[in-house]
């Protein structure tokens, strides 16, 4: 079957059999050399119409190619939890919508933040690029290694947490998070754990209440700092935010460092 009969067959355009072609997936039967015309064999529609059915669904190349490949039990059992995936990324998202409807006017958040000046401290610190479905275990995992690199270096269990959002991290796009921990002393540091100074500076903060400490209910609490810090005349954001374990009568802090007049 010339490309032209072959397509129309498998529902496939020129332009995404040439593409399939060139990424691997559908490779052409033959190849006429004088002309250049491309042939497929009856027997490759199944295939064909295969990975037409699984690009409508969104799913990269690279992932078509590796499910086209397998049984269909076994493409039913990845499909089925890629699909449970995707609804827990759609319920994600439909909550985040839902909170944006308090963007910028949540007075009582708003009304709660404060500011504070901050001393210089050194801290020990893990960093990783996470999503928000693995920000609990960083945070768990790396505050567990660095205390217990405090204790065994004599600088005891050390102090506040601080996690550092330097990107925005969402449940479907990673984003580079800094855990630390406050200490006194002198330490080495080790593997993956680094020594960084935090100069002394002012932060505009806000305990998180309770019930606002989990996505996306904590994104009111963001917003809340940012609608203050920009209503606030001579307060600027001059850095990421960050969060502060434990907080001030609260499970945490959400802070920014801020540049006051």
């Amino acid at each position: 079957m010339r490309a032209g009969e072959f397509g129309a067959a498998g529902r496939l355009s020129p332009k995404a059999l040439r593409l399939y072609a060139e990424q691997g997936l559908l490779r052409p039967a033959s190849v006429d050399p004088a002309t250049g015309y491309r042939y497929y064999s009856p027997d490759q529609l199944p295939r064909a119409r295969l990975i037409a059915r699984l690009r409508r669904l969104g799913l990269p190349l690279a992932r078509i190619g590796q499910l086209a490949d397998l049984t269909p039990e076994a493409r039913a059992v990845e499909l089925r939890g890629w699909l449970r995936t995707q609804r827990t990324l759609l319920d994600e998202r439909a909550a985040a919508v839902e909170a944006m409807q308090w963007y910028g006017e949540d007075d009582a958040l708003v009304d709660a933040v404060a500011l504070r000046d901050v001393p210089a401290t050194k801290v020990l610190c893990r960093s990783r690029h996470v999503d928000t479905t693995a920000l609990d275990d960083l945070i768990r995992t790396a505050e567990h290694d660095i205390r217990a690199h405090l204790r065994a270096s004599g600088s005891g269990d050390g102090g506040a947490t601080l996690v550092s959002f330097q990107d925005l991290v969402t449940p479907d796009s990673e984003g580079l998070v800094e855990v630390a921990v406050q200490y006194d002393g002198s330490i080495e540091p080790v593997d993956d754990l680094y020594i960084r100074l935090v100069p002394a500076h002012t932060e505009a903060y806000l305990p998180v209440p309770a019930g606002f400490e989990d996505f996306p209910l904590v994104l009111r609490v963001y917003d809340a700092v940012e609608a203050y810090t920009d209503a606030r005349a001579g307060v600027t954001c001059v850095g990421h935010p960050y969060e502060i374990y434990p907080g001030t009568d609260a499970l945490f802090d959400v802070a920014y460092p801020v540049s006051p007049s």
